[in-house]
């Protein structure tokens, strides 16, 4: 049997409130008990947290896995990642490290997303499968399904600038999910996309739009229909021209554990999109703002790694930008550890309890009362294994992560230039 871990004097975020407890104690990847006096049995390995905070391992409800991204999350007690659209390959490669291996973080994943031909996210991923008809819709849910998919993503593009599924086929997709008992994540770019989303049913609604601001009756239908939004503002940010980037790269608590190559890339990232007229970032704030006053349910994710994001630090400035928003600490915490585990019903985490997986982090200060303490990092746990922080910066874990990234941008890169110069070419022959 294992050896038992025991933390002691210490403050307990059980992932929905502070408790009393003073101790945790964990064994075989298990918490074992959970106690206002020390639960320290002889032979234990006991940790004091010198009056710091322990919560459940992070949760971060939205990102898409490249190499290396279960490793770097960890680093940052980001014990869980939810992928929003991966090819089949990627996931099983992931799922297969993340069984067999305690240090890196968890997986989940909706493996391809639903898109029509041509639309999001083809500039990344392509070639995939899409659909075009609700006809289809079935069969496509069911190919999802044999390949392993958590649950379902559809990619609504009402209001965007790509090719999208029209509001029939949006409403088939989430029919025949539901009937297989998988969550719908829809992806939305516009309030005119979230209409759509929310008028077919979907249950989980990713990014917030900036477009306009969003009205108390759209609001008002969201939190009747209990669903979640996840508004990763820390990917919006950067999109809509702020430097949330350098804000992560520019924290020591962040930056000692990212290493120089990825402090580099968040400093020298993309100032939004060139070239278009983009909303202001304040009005996503402001839209969050009022989802979290009408009682909407809020997850933390940072959709990373878009440019000005990284996995597992951009967490933390999520939360953040949460609190910024006007939650308070402890549901910004909420937003990253019991809310994202209800909602995907990952019933093992998520909370720190009798029975429940020992995925932990350890922070010097109290994050209930400034969200930022949770960078603080003294340890993290895994399955109840202890990470080693200093595993990932400057391995080959890490250099393959950095090929594929920049591989990926340079990837995105091309395909909009070549977007760019059809669409002149065929402007020009107009034109004469």
């Amino acid at each position: 049997m294992s050896k038992a871990t025991t933390i002691v004097n210490a403050k307990v975020f059980d992932g929905t409130t502070l408790q009393d407890w003073t101790s945790v104690r964990f064994v075989g990847g298990l918490i074992t008990e959970c106690s206002v006096a020390s639960a320290a049995q002889e032979g234990d390995e006991v940790i004091d947290a010198a009056g710091g905070t322990v919560f459940p391992g992070l949760i971060d409800a939205h990102v898409h896995i490249v190499s290396g991204a279960l490793a770097q999350s960890l680093t940052f007690g980001v014990t869980t990642v939810l992928d929003m659209f991966s090819k089949p390959d990627v996931v099983a490669r992931a799922k297969e490290q993340a069984d067999s291996r305690p240090d890196v973080a968890d997986v989940r994943s909706s493996g391809v997303g639903a898109t029509a031909p041509g639309g999001h996210p083809s500039l990344m991923y392509a070639p995939f499968p899409t659909l075009t008809a609700a006809e289809q819709a079935e069969q496509f849910v069911a190919e999802r399904t044999a390949e392993g998919s958590d649950y379902l993503k559809i990619i609504s593009g009402t209001g965007g600038l790509w090719p999208s599924l029209n509001s029939g086929t949006i409403k088939a997709l989430v029919v025949a999910a539901h009937a297989r008992g998988l969550l719908v994540v829809a992806h939305v770019s516009s309030t005119a996309g979230l209409e759509e989303a929310v008028s077919a049913g979907v249950d989980v609604l990713a990014h917030v739009p900036a477009d306009v601001e969003l009205g108390m009756s759209l609001i008002e239908r969201i939190a009747d229909a209990g669903m979640a939004v996840g508004p990763t503002l820390a990917t919006i940010e950067n999109t809509l021209g702020e430097q949330g980037g350098a804000a992560v790269a520019e924290d020591p608590l962040l930056a000692d554990a990212l290493g120089d190559a990825w402090v580099h890339r968040l400093t020298s990232a993309s100032k939004g999109f060139s070239g278009r007229a983009m909303p202001p970032y304040s009005r996503a704030e402001e839209n969050v703002r009022r989802l979290a006053n009408s009682g909407v349910t809020l997850l933390a994710g940072t959709d990373a790694p878009n440019p000005g994001t990284v996995f597992g630090a951009s967490l933390h400035r999520e939360l953040e930008l949460l609190v910024r928003c006007g939650l308070s600490p402890t549901q910004a915490l909420v937003a990253a550890t019991s809310q994202p585990a209800r909602v995907f019903g990952l019933e093992d985490r998520g909370r720190v309890g009798v029975g429940l997986r020992a995925d932990l982090v350890l922070v010097s200060g109290d994050p209930l009362e400034d969200i930022t303490a949770t960078r603080a990092i003294e340890w993290i746990w895994r399955g109840g294994s202890a990470c080693d922080r200093g595993a990932f910066v400057a391995s080959a874990a890490e250099a393959e992560q950095l090929d594929a990234f920049d591989a990926q941008i340079a990837k995105v890169v091309a395909a909009v230039r070549e977007r760019r110069s059809v669409g002149s070419r065929t402007h020009s022959r107009r034109l004469k």
